[in-house]
């Protein structure tokens, strides 16, 4: 394996006291793989370096070398993000082949793995098919097909936890046999997202509940050593019921020795930094087989059992890494079918769409899905009680940056528009929904929707403006409507969607038909199944009524608009503006690609500022 400087200083041989008679016990791990077996941009059609299984392979089977007894487990959200299982959704691998996601972990050697929230996107029956071919446990301790009456009564839809024997050398030359107990936990808000599809089907346990009363009984049946499968991110220290993202509250949990987190697609520790939350060793090891996750723990005897002694937990960047020849001809057969869809024509598009600017500009990639939502909306609600009310369209930039990096951009040239330019616009099988909102509740959600900008200074130049910490995702824009967001008024929710107090918010001049929106005034608004049910940390949207919960999905709606119009010319359907700021200005971070489409931007004075930092591109914003 190829290893960089900054790598090798992260995994510097991890010391165990042969006087105490410690052991050495490696755990790697992956999370939010999201179908990324192989290291290529399947929304851009060309190798991805730097991301993929296969990589993260090759530093695995190194890693597995050095210590020999190691585990690997993954931490959810392996089988949706690519075109790939879009694909097979509609035409399965033949012959019983199991998943190309499946068959590759399994090639690995996988000892555990929990499921996230999107292995729900494409329902019970599809993933319990997918999931039975896999060669290792796939546990969750807070998915139930049943409530009971406590924790201990659920009839939970996957084993709570495994046990997982490992042999370890003892610094004599002798073995000792050691049990790891894998618990797994996955985000509460899994049955609201997915309502769709797992009403009556699915129910959820707190995460923290489920861990009180499982962990104890892990403890119980033998194990040595307890590891958390958190599909949840780094989140508030203190407990509430419901929380999405709880690994602090986890870190403090008796009997936990180490926890794997995810969800949110961050990086922890930082490199150079130490990998702990307290005294509990956490790792984050990123999104689409960025990093690899590593704990190193040394083990001493106490009593009957094993303790852990001392511990270090680091977030491994793969950086490109030669790609296991074994997982990427097994991947071969599936990658060229997915090329295959994802190259079928579907309409042709006479300007570019691109999303550099998105964030900071009316939109023509938005553009086109706000208006194929809004048709398909508009075509099932003929006749409805609804027709007459006004229809608006709620959309986000999902390839917009952030954490995907500078290459994380929809770029479509002029010319045929295929699968995957459907796929880069809009990544997710959503359900297309619409639900019913009142003048109060469309400017609070647009309050939350400017969340992802920092509060300028009036009269500052060069402020930063996007905060990092906020998913440029959770930034919808409706079209239907005018309005202004004022950056110069604090925030009123944070980039998790928690209340940061009162104020007078940051939208202005909310309109819609010329008029000022009234307080009762009643829109109906396409969305998705997502949105709609709150997710994002919109909690206000999950109260609406909702007037359409179809079964189609808000992609499959921009497939058949595109297939329908057969030409499409770019065209901006949103209608939102910055307050004027006299004398200031702002600074954020694009991708490179933002200088070829810089001119056609016409609404916002912008002006490049040069290269930043990551390999993004930095430009000024005058407001």
């Amino acid at each position: 394996m190829r290893r960089k400087d900054e790598r090798l200083a992260q995994l510097a041989p991890f010391e165990i006291d042969p006087a105490r008679g410690q052991l050495h016990l490696r755990i790697m791990a992956t999370t939010d793989l999201h179908v990324h077996i192989l290291p290529y941009d399947y929304f851009a059609d060309a190798p991805a370096p730097g991301l993929g299984l296969a990589s993260v392979a090759t530093m695995v089977r190194t890693l597995r070398a050095e210590a020999p007894g190691s585990l690997l487990l993954d931490n959810g959200d392996f089988l949706q993000g690519t075109p790939m299982t879009d694909m097979l959704r509609e035409a399965p691998m033949p012959d019983g082949t199991p998943h190309p996601m499946i068959a590759a972990m399994n090639t690995l050697g996988y000892d555990a793995a929990t499921l996230g929230n999107h292995e729900f996107n494409y329902g019970l029956d599809f993933l319990q098919a997918v999931i039975g071919d896999a060669a290792f446990p796939v546990v969750s301790a807070n998915i139930a097909r049943d409530l009971g009456a406590t924790p201990g009564e659920d009839h939970l839809f996957r084993p709570p936890w495994a046990l997982v024997t490992r042999t370890l050398p003892a610094p004599d030359g002798s073995t000792a046999v050691i049990k790891v107990g894998v618990i797994g936990f996955a985000p509460p808000q899994i049955t609201r997202w997915d309502k769709q599809q797992l009403a009556g089907r699915i129910a959820m346990r707190d995460i923290v509940e489920a861990a009180q009363a499982h962990v104890p009984a892990l403890r119980a049946a033998g194990a040595d050593v307890v590891v958390a499968l958190a599909h949840s991110g780094i989140g508030p220290e203190t407990a509430t019921p419901g929380m999405e993202n709880a690994v602090i509250p986890l870190a403090r949990m008796a009997g936990i020795d180490a926890i794997v987190a995810g969800h949110s697609h961050a990086l922890f520790p930082a490199p150079g930094a130490e990998g702990r939350i307290g005294e509990m060793p956490v790792v984050l090891p990123g999104s689409l087989g960025s990093h690899l996750g590593v704990i190193d723990l040394a083990l001493e005897r106490e009593g009957p059992r094993w303790r852990v002694a001392r511990s270090r937990a680091v977030a491994l960047p793969q950086d490109g890494t030669e790609p296991d020849a074994e997982i990427v001809a097994g991947a071969a057969a599936a990658h060229a079918r997915t090329l295959a869809h994802i190259r079928a024509p579907l309409a042709e598009v006479t300007g570019p769409l691109h999303s550099y600017f998105a964030c900071v500009a009316n939109d023509a990639g938005l553009g086109l899905v706000t208006a194929a939502q809004r048709e398909a909306v508009a075509r099932a609600l003929t006749g409805s009680a609804w027709a007459d009310l006004p229809l608006l369209s709620a959309a986000s930039p999902y390839r917009a940056g952030g954490r995907g990096g500078p290459e994380a951009y929809v770029d479509i040239p002029p010319g045929p528009l295929g699968m995957r330019h459907a796929s880069a616009l809009y990544p997710f099988p959503n359900p297309l929904t619409a639900i019913l909102v009142d003048g109060a509740l469309l400017r609070d959600w647009l309050e939350h929707a400017a969340a992802i900008f920092l509060t300028l200074v009036p009269g500052a130049a060069d402020q930063p403006l996007i905060d990092r910490a906020a998913p440029v995702y959770n930034f919808d824009v409706i079209a239907g409507v005018s309005y202004a967001i004022d950056l110069s008024q604090p925030a009123l929710y944070g980039p998790d969607g928690q209340p940061l107090g009162d104020g007078p918010g940051r939208i202005r001049d909310l309109r819609w038909n010329g008029a000022p929106v009234t307080t009762g005034q009643r829109f109906v608004v396409a969305t998705n199944g997502y949105r709609a049910a709150g997710g994002g940390g919109f909690a206000g949207l999950a109260a609406a009524e909702v007037v359409l919960d179809s079964p189609q999905g808000a992609r499959d709606a921009i497939v058949d608009y595109l297939r329908q119009a057969g030409r499409i010319a770019p065209r901006i359907e949103t209608d939102w503006r910055f307050a004027p700021l006299p004398g200031t200005s702002a600074v954020f971070e694009t991708g490179p690609g933002a200088m070829a489409h810089l001119t056609a931007v016409h609404d916002r004075q912008l002006q490049p500022l040069g290269p930043g930092a990551d390999g993004f591109a930095r430009f000024r914003l005058s407001l």
